[in-house]
């Protein structure tokens, strides 16, 4: 069975954007050492369209061979001119509005707990969660493993990782890797 795995950027105070949910100022994070680790380890996470200019297309994925995104994740791609940002995998978008713009794009409109269930017994890499806050509460009785990139600054309020109500989710500290740009990136696996 396949696992759907949130891998998320976020500050050491655990916020994935700031208040609108914006997210860039994390880029500055990427510098060499750190680029070298995603384009060994988690190379399909690069966008399509970032993958190109870096000379990375030739990349195989290694982890996932599908990724699901929210309306508003996604809504960073459509307003760069991007319909189909990470077109070396299969692409999901949870939306109840949006109308796909590219036949690359499957919109999932309904139950998207099911609908990632359904994936996960398919056969194949894994299903990377590319962000959103309310996306991740809808998936978190799904989310197999986290994948946190921890960059070193604090937003002190913003979007968080996951927009749900309090309760207790465990997870358990599988490996951890320190930067010298003072990035910290943690993997958890589901507490059983």
């Amino acid at each position: 069975m396949r696992k759907l795995s949130y891998f998320i950027a976020a500050s050491i105070d655990g916020f994935i954007g700031d208040p609108s949910g914006e997210a860039a100022f994390f880029t500055r994070y990427v510098d060499e050492e750190y680029l070298d680790f995603l384009k060994d380890e988690y190379p399909e996470t690069l966008p399509t369209h970032g993958r190109r200019p870096l000379g990375l297309d030739h990349l195989e994925n290694k982890r996932f061979d599908t990724v699901i995104q929210g309306r508003r994740s996604y809504d960073l791609a459509l307003k760069a001119g991007v319909t189909s940002p990470y077109a070396h995998m299969r692409q999901l978008v949870a939306s109840r509005t949006l109308a796909s713009p590219d036949p690359a794009v499957e919109i999932v409109s309904g139950d998207v707990a099911a609908r990632i269930g359904e994936l996960k017994r398919e056969d194949g890499l894994g299903i990377y969660l590319c962000g959103g806050a309310n996306l991740a509460a809808q998936l978190i009785e799904e989310v197999d493993e986290l994948v946190i990139k921890s960059y070193p600054l604090i937003l002190g309020t913003g979007m968080p990782m996951f927009g749900t109500e309090f309760a207790f989710t465990e997870f358990e500290l599988q490996s951890h890797r320190a930067f010298g740009n003072g990035a910290v990136v943690r993997t958890y696996g589901r507490k059983r």
